[in-house]
């Protein structure tokens, strides 16, 4: 029984874990939409982008008012978005997207979790090329026609549509564009009133490696501690 329970404990925490970093990562998304674009969602559609994802992830009204505020305050942080390259262990290429302040404090970290997760930072550049950038929504299935919604946003710069499903088993679409016509898709699924989970854009592997449960054990510990940092908003890699 006791073992049962520090189980559920280490559980319940690491459930905690993954919300605090995904309320920090989307009041950052916050901050930077309200100062890119003004503090009105109506008329700033990165700021609808990101609020939806907020709703998505249950992130508390307060938490949202508060990066709102954050941002239109004159003393706001200014937050600058940086990626960092290199390699995991067994080759595989990792991308690490940040957002910081102080990209001497970022890039120091990051070299850091590279070094001691068996690992190697690279230049720009160096892993880049192994990646596309895509935009890609996520939607809630009910109700939708597929084939009728697939034919309906070819022209609207769709690439992918595909099945998937969220961390917690839920049934999901998922629409991956061009990440130039990522706008153009979100103002399409918005008039068509459809449920949107999330809308961000990704870096897409062009090609994935598949290794031994091991040795993906070996790059998923060095994914675990970058994504452990609180300047590093996603980390995207090449396994499969």
């Amino acid at each position: 029984m006791g073992r049962d329970f520090e189980n559920r404990k280490a559980s319940m925490f690491a459930r905690w874990d993954k919300l605090a970093k995904a309320f920090t990562r989307i009041g950052r998304d916050i901050e930077m939409a309200v100062r890119a674009g003004g503090p009105s969602a109506e008329s700033n559609p990165a700021l609808r982008r990101v609020l939806q994802n907020a709703r998505s992830a249950n992130m508390p009204k307060d938490k949202v008012e508060a990066a709102i505020k954050r941002a239109s305050g004159k003393d706001s942080s200014t937050w600058e978005v940086i990626n960092y390259e290199g390699y995991a262990p067994h080759g595989i290429a990792l991308l690490v997207e940040t957002a910081t302040d102080n990209p001497t404090r970022t890039v120091a970290n990051v070299r850091v979790h590279f070094n001691k997760g068996g690992g190697t930072l690279g230049n720009s550049g160096s892993v880049a090329f192994l990646f596309q950038r895509m935009g890609v929504f996520r939607l809630r299935p009910a109700g939708i026609d597929r084939e009728a919604l697939e034919l309906d946003l070819i022209d609207h710069g769709l690439e992918e549509l595909e099945d998937g499903e969220s961390d917690e088993g839920e049934a999901q679409l998922i629409i991956r564009v061009s990440f130039a016509d990522f706008g153009r898709m979100q103002a399409a699924l918005e008039e068509r009133g459809l449920d949107v989970v999330s809308a961000e854009s990704e870096y897409i592997p062009l090609n994935t490696t598949k290794l031994a449960d091991d040795q993906a054990d070996d790059v998923l510990r060095l994914i675990g501690r970058l994504e452990q940092d609180d300047d590093v908003q996603k980390v995207f890699h090449t396994m499969a």
